[in-house]
């Protein structure tokens, strides 16, 4: 890659001010609970891409085309892979049967969290590729085979209770068997103790840190200036939380897109294994990271789904989930003040359990000492 940036360290702050600005505009717009409606979630999703597309014309209009090119390569990079993480998003809600009033403060916790992890990610990755160029083919072989396996991978799965961090949490912070409101800590019995509410947000939290495992790799293989990577990625989870209301009932009517995906994450792979070869237009990834939404968002839309096709993709991907016996209780705080009379969107059922938990355990409880990750889907 020949593109060289200049970037002063107030263009540095200017962009964490604005993330931070809007991220308090999120926060004092919803700062009563009430269940996102799908009007809203799309009033916000226009919110979101309007700012990260006028971000991406700041850009092009200061360091150029060739610059914003790797800018909206990278964004799309990561707001189409993060479609994955709505779906698990929804599962996991559905799992520890979350209030949908809820939803919005668990993902609002997770998107800053997930900015503050990736942005540590992101450091760590460029100063790793700085000082050894070898990292790069051991990253575009790992996208490389991530996307084999998410073509091959029929659906996620989520499995909370295999989570290592989540278990760990559980046994050594107290934790009551019940919601209360939206608060993530209570006082019980003179001490401080966790509600539910907290392992969601954990779960949330490790979930996305394992996608961002090849979501940021991928935007490295089409640009490799932090500040790009970076912005890029950065815009696009802003939108996470909106996209997640806009799109989670929906999620089974793209049954082609994680072919997409694929084809995404092993196009991009084999970028950065070519890099040294052949330095790839970055018009031709653009065109590439375009094309292979459209064709399978087209299919998706063009062939909808069987009803054994939309039964798999609902239940096949809801494995390892507890259902609603073992649920957390929910202790209200007042009812739901909804934005609108439009439908709530949906979220994946969980099956009934063959051995369900007794009512009075949380759902958040591991249920198994099998060591593997709480995620599996997209090359896990």
């Amino acid at each position: 890659m020949t593109l060289s940036l200049t970037v002063p360290w107030w263009a540095w702050a200017a962009v964490l001010a604005v993330i931070v600005i809007m991220l308090v505009v999120d926060l004092l717009a919803h700062r009563g609970a009430h269940v996102v409606r799908v009007r809203e979630a799309l009033v916000w999703s226009m919110v979101w891409v309007t700012l990260g597309l006028g971000f991406g014309a700041v850009v092009w209009g200061v360091w150029g085309p060739e610059a914003g090119g790797e800018y909206l390569a990278g964004y799309l990079i990561e707001k189409s892979l993060a479609v994955d993480n709505v779906f698990v998003f929804a599962l996991l809600f559905a799992y520890f049967s979350v209030p949908r009033e809820l939803e919005h403060r668990v993902l609002f916790y997770g998107v800053f969290g997930a900015l503050v992890f990736r942005a540590i990610f992101i450091a760590a990755g460029s100063v790793v590729l700085d000082r050894f160029h070898w990292v790069l083919y051991l990253f575009g072989a790992f996208l490389l085979y991530t996307g084999v396996k998410m073509a091959r991978h029929a659906a996620i799965e989520v499995h909370p209770d295999r989570n290592p961090v989540l278990r760990t949490m559980r046994r050594i912070v107290p934790t009551t068997d019940r919601y209360h409101g939206s608060k993530f800590w209570i006082r019980q019995d003179g001490r401080r103790v966790a509600t539910p509410l907290l392992a969601v947000l954990v779960a949330v939290e490790t979930t996305d840190i394992v996608f961002a495992v090849d979501s940021i790799p991928a935007i490295f293989a089409v640009t490799d200036q932090p500040f790009l990577v970076f912005t890029s990625n950065a815009f696009a989870i802003l939108g996470l939380r909106a996209m997640y209301f806009l799109l989670a009932g929906a999620m089974h009517r793209f049954h082609y897109l994680r072919y997409g995906l694929a084809a995404i994450l092993v196009l991009v792979g084999v970028k950065m294994l070519l890099a040294d070869i052949y330095h790839v237009p970055i018009w031709l990834s653009l065109a590439v990271i375009g094309g292979c939404l459209v064709v399978s968002v087209g299919a998706s839309l063009l062939r909808p789904p069987t009803g054994a096709t939309a039964e798999g993709a609902t239940e096949g991907t809801a494995q390892g989930t507890t259902g609603p016996e073992g649920a957390p209780e929910v202790a209200t705080e007042g009812p739901d003040e909804g934005s609108g009379g439009d439908p709530a969107p949906a979220r994946p059922a969980p099956p009934e359990p063959a051995d369900p938990q007794p009512a009075n355990r949380p759902s958040a409880d591991p249920a198994s000492d099998a060591d593997h990750p709480g995620v599996a889907g997209r090359g896990r």
